[in-house]
C-alpha cells in the first residue's frame, strides 16, 4: 500500500464522503458499457424539477494515456487527455470544452514519498493560476492551496489544512475561505458495519457556527444505509443497494424541519452495468 501522503484536496474527504455522498434528490439513470479493448461507454440522464439533461461519456485508457471525450444534451464537448508519468511519479492532464475557446487548462500531478503537488493553469491570455501542495504521510499531511488571477492581479483562494488518519479513524482542520472560516471534520470506525462522521465550521466573521453529523450502516454485503442532520433542521436518509455485481439503486430523501408545510424530497438513482 502506497505510503505517499494525499493531496491537500483530500484532507477531510473521508467525512465529506460519508456526509455527501451518492445523496441525489432527482432522478438519475446511468448506463455504463465497459469493454476488454479499454473502451469505455456511460450514459447518463438526468431529471430536475421538469427539466431533463444527459450527456454520453466515453473513455479509452492506455498503457499510460487515458482519454476521456463527453457530449451533453446542450452540444458542449468536453475532452481530457491524461498522461501518466511523463516523467516519474508525474500525470499531465490537457482538457477543453468546445465552443468555449477560453476553456483549455493544463494540469500536472506530482506524487512523492513525502509530498503531494497539484498544480493547474488556464490557457488563455489572463489564466488561472493554481498550486496545492501537501507533506507528510498517509498518516499526518500538512498542506495548502492557493490560486492566482493574472486577469485581476489578485489571489482568489488561500487555504490551509492538517489531516491524521489511523485505519479506524480519520481527523481534519482547515482554515478556508481566505482564513474566514475554520472547518473540522472527523470519521470513525465504530466497527466493521458502521461509521459515524461530524464537520463542523466557524466563520471568524460573522461569529456563526454550523454542523452537519452522519451514520453508514452496512445492512448486509450488499446494501448500505446512510443517516445525516444539520444544524439547519435538515434530515436526511439513504438505501443504497447492489441489486446485481457493479449495479447499484440508491434511494433518497430529506426533510427540512424548518420549512413549513415543505413536502420532504425524494430521489432515485439507478446505475447499471451489464
Amino acid at each position: 500500500m502506497s505510503s505517499n501522503p494525499a493531496l491537500f484536496s483530500d484532507i477531510g474527504k473521508k467525512a465529506k464522503d460519508l456526509l455527501n455522498k451518492d445523496y441525489t434528490f432527482d432522478h438519475k439513470f446511468t448506463l455504463s458499457l465497459p469493454s476488454t479493448t479499454g473502451l469505455g461507454l456511460t450514459a447518463t440522464g438526468l431529471k430536475k424539477d421538469q427539466f431533463f439533461t444527459g450527456d454520453i461519456n466515453s473513455v479509452y485508457k492506455g498503457e499510460n494515456t487515458i482519454v476521456d471525450v463527453k457530449v451533453d444534451t446542450y452540444s458542449n464537448v468536453s475532452t481530457k487527455v491524461t498522461l501518466i508519468d511523463i516523467l516519474p511519479s508525474t500525470k499531465a492532464a490537457f482538457s477543453f470544452k468546445i465552443p468555449d475557446h477560453k476553456s483549455g487548462k493544463l494540469d500536472v500531478q506530482y506524487l512523492h514519498p513525502h509530498a503531494a503537488i497539484d498544480s493547474s493553469i488556464g490557457l488563455n491570455p489572463t489564466p488561472l493560476l493554481e498550486l496545492s501542495a501537501a507533506i507528510g504521510s498517509k498518516e499526518l499531511v500538512v498542506g495548502g492551496e492557493v490560486c492566482f488571477d493574472t486577469g485581476s492581479a489578485s489571489f482568489t483562494k488561500y487555504n490551509a489544512g492538517i489531516g491524521l488518519n489511523k485505519p479506524d479513524f480519520s481527523a481534519s482542520l482547515v482554515l478556508a475561505d481566505k482564513g474566514q472560516s475554520l472547518k473540522a471534520s472527523y470519521v470513525h470506525a465504530v466497527n466493521p458495519f458502521t461509521s459515524v462522521a461530524a464537520e463542523m465550521t466557524h466563520r471568524f466573521s460573522t461569529y456563526e457556527n454550523s454542523f452537519t453529523i452522519g451514520s453508514a450502516h452496512v445492512v448486509d454485503p450488499f446494501t448500505i444505509v446512510k443517516t445525516r442532520l444539520s444544524d439547519g433542521g435538515k434530515v436526511a436518509m439513504l438505501c443504497q443497494r447492489e441489486w446485481r455485481p457493479k449495479s447499484l439503486v440508491t434511494l433518497s430523501a430529506e426533510y427540512d424541519s424548518k420549512t413549513i408545510n415543505a413536502a420532504p424530497k425524494l430521489g432515485l438513482a439507478l446505475a447499471l452495468k451489464p
